[in-house]
């Protein structure tokens, strides 16, 4: 994104524009932002992850940084580990000077801080783990999530998925939080709108511990129309390479929660399975008519000399909302920016998002589309970016879901 466009995405949130504070205006010491992540155990997405949010800094800084200080963030890892994590988050907040929390891939972890940013009165902007319990069962007044939910992207897919003739779905997901949620919104969703759709089958292998060919094969002995999967990293991987040996896509439609992103995707290389319709992200085919998805991708690939992921883009986005809700707080006190963030608004290379008051969740969408192969890797095609906004429940429903505040 250019710094035009960016300035105009700080002032469609905050409205105020920053577009005359200069460099040399910042004094003051930086707000410091606690930023904490897999960056070892989940590198593939970690590592865009933070370059996306240090281009964003590079950019807010250069102009004027926020509140008239520079922002910086202390990125720290927590190796996978909730109580890891709660323990430098303490750490970041009492002794760092840190302002708030940002960060994590895994949902037990988000999770985890989540609770202690409750307890603790801070604020957490819960930029990637994706189950519905961030902002609904387990949700806090404390607690934001950037990323289109798991509810909201397992609605895309079966909204597709209700499209087709098939009836009978299998599925298979990590048996953890994500997993669980993951395919309850699908079920929920796809019944809702198929209501003769039969679940025939359900696999739960441990995250990161798939046994690939006795899940293959119970798959394929429940004889599914089509089948759902939420399955990633190297268990993806695993998946598709004995699902492609034994025949199991062969005849039926895979729907692939995340199995479009290019952290996922692109190791599989030429395995890389054709005709999953998937979420993911299609960096390599934005246009000028895709507004500020192709300036973001071109300074990142400036920046970085290399294509951005989706962490990247969240990581980018990360930033752009943590200066926007500074902005409009006009303080460092955790209440003022726990306030700012309801209801912020903030333009971002795929859309403007807002953080809805009613649940804290941002309304940022996502990019939905079949795989194929292109020059010997893994793409998205016919894809079209679908607005979170339509695909989560109504206010009188989320009150049902999410604790009394």
């Amino acid at each position: 994104m250019n710094r035009k466009t960016f300035l105009q995405g700080l002032a469609g949130a905050v409205a105020l524009s920053l577009t005359g504070i200069g460099a040399n205006a910042q004094s003051g010491d930086p707000i410091k932002v606690g930023e904490i992540n897999h960056y070892k155990r989940m590198a593939a997405f970690a590592e865009p992850y933070k370059q996306g949010i240090e281009l964003a800094l590079e950019q807010i800084n250069e102009q004027g940084g926020v509140q008239g200080r520079p922002l910086e963030f202390i990125f720290r890892d927590d190796q996978g580990e909730p109580g890891e994590a709660i323990k430098i988050a303490e750490e970041l907040m009492t002794s760092e000077g840190t302002v708030m929390i940002t960060g994590s891939i895994l949902s037990n972890v988000g999770l985890a801080i989540s609770s202690l940013a409750a307890e603790k009165q801070w604020v957490y902007l819960a930029a990637e783990p994706l189950a519905d319990a961030v902002t609904w069962s387990q949700g806090n007044p404390w607690t934001f999530r950037l990323r289109a939910s798991t509810y909201m992207q397992a609605a895309m897919l079966a909204e597709q998925a209700a499209k087709s003739d098939a009836v009978k779905y299998a599925t298979i997901a990590p048996n953890y939080a994500y997993g669980k949620d993951a395919v309850a919104a699908f079920k929920e969703v796809l019944t809702r709108l198929k209501p003769e759709v039969e679940f025939v089958g359900e696999q739960w292998p441990a995250l990161f511990k798939i046994d690939a060919g006795a899940e293959v094969q119970a798959l394929e002995r429940a004889k599914p129309d089509a089948i759902y999967n939420v399955t990633f990293g190297p268990d993806l991987a695993k998946f598709v390479r004995e699902g492609g040996t034994r025949g199991l896509f062969e005849g039926r439609t895979i729907y692939g929660l995340l199995s479009g992103e290019p952290e996922y995707i692109d190791p599989l290389g030429d395995e890389a399975p054709e005709g999953w319709v998937v979420t993911g992200y299609p960096w390599y085919d934005f246009t000028e008519e895709d507004g500020a998805n192709k300036p973001f991708v071109d300074e990142y690939q400036a920046r970085w000399n290399e294509p951005p992921k989706l962490g990247s883009l969240v990581g980018y986005m990360t930033a752009q909302s943590v200066a926007a809700a500074l902005e409009r707080a006009g303080s460092t006190e955790s209440d003022a920016i726990r306030q700012a963030f309801e209801g912020l608004t903030v333009e971002t290379p795929v859309d403007t998002i807002t953080y809805r008051e009613i649940d804290n969740q941002a309304t940022m969408g996502a990019f939905v589309g079949t795989t194929t192969l292109r020059d010997g890797a893994g793409v998205m095609q016919d894809w079209t970016y679908l607005d979170g906004a339509d695909y989560l429940p109504s206010d009188e429903e989320v009150k049902k879901l999410r604790p009394a505040e």
